[in-house]
């Protein structure tokens, strides 16, 4: 793995890190609509590999790791960055159900369940985890949010003129307390599936086996979640 002045070969570097790019391509699947093939973000993880090691100059060990990561996760946004994430039918009924959300969080003054929300939608309940599950590349904040469209995005309410800016808006302290007491209030499992995701970066995979679900089952908790938070933000 090394060369005869003792310098390690690009080779070896790809063979050691290769497990890096899986890992961080399976984390991010759950931001991404099924669609998207987790083969596909290997091979672009693997391009931003390269780079990173063709570009880094410094001595190789954590320091490589982190520098590596943030080119490996680069490249994988780059590749996604003309795609549509989320087809723009599920972005409507995800909507509906921040609506639902929203609406039922103020009748009864506490997080509505999955059947609470299935009959507010009038649809079945395998209906609404289909949706959910269709919806896996639900984010928090789009940015379509700070944009006009078929209806008023709700984040239009926190700008308080044109010259307002999202960063701004996003990172405000009002907002982000509403964010954190919203997270508080999240179901216990579907709380417990965000802090094991953004905090310990577990895949779904590795957060069912934790919870003896389903990794299906725990998209559908994750995707829940974002909507209870969206449904929160709206009724700010």
């Amino acid at each position: 793995m090394y060369t005869a002045t003792g310098i390690k070969e690009k080779e070896g570097f790809v063979d050691e890190f290769a497990p890096l790019v899986k890992r961080i391509a399976y984390h991010m699947m759950a931001k991404l609509p099924a669609s998207v093939q987790v083969d596909d973000l290997i091979q672009a993880g693997m391009i931003g590999l390269l780079d990173a090691i063709s570009r880094y100059e410094g001595s190789y060990g954590r320091q490589f790791e982190s520098y590596a990561a943030q080119r490996i996760r680069g490249s994988i946004l780059d590749e996604l960055r003309e795609a549509d994430w989320l087809p723009r039918s599920i972005r409507k009924k995800m909507r509906q159900i921040e609506v639902a959300v929203a609406k039922l969080e103020q009748q009864n003054g506490c997080a509505p369940s999955e059947q609470e929300l299935a009959s507010e939608l009038d649809i079945s309940l395998d209906e609404y985890h289909s949706t959910l599950q269709s919806a896996r590349g639900a984010q928090l904040i789009y940015y379509e949010d700070f944009q006009q469209d078929d209806e008023e995005p709700f984040l239009d309410r926190l700008m308080v003129d044109d010259d307002s800016n999202p960063l701004n808006t996003l990172v405000d302290e009002s907002l982000r307390k509403s964010l954190i007491e919203a997270i508080d209030n999240l179901p216990p499992r579907e709380k417990l599936v965000m802090g094991m995701h953004y905090e310990q970066e577990m895949n779904l995979r590795e957060i069912g086996e934790v919870l003896g679900v389903s990794e299906s089952r725990v998209c559908q908790l994750h995707t829940q979640a974002i909507a209870r938070l969206r449904g929160r933000m709206r009724s700010l």
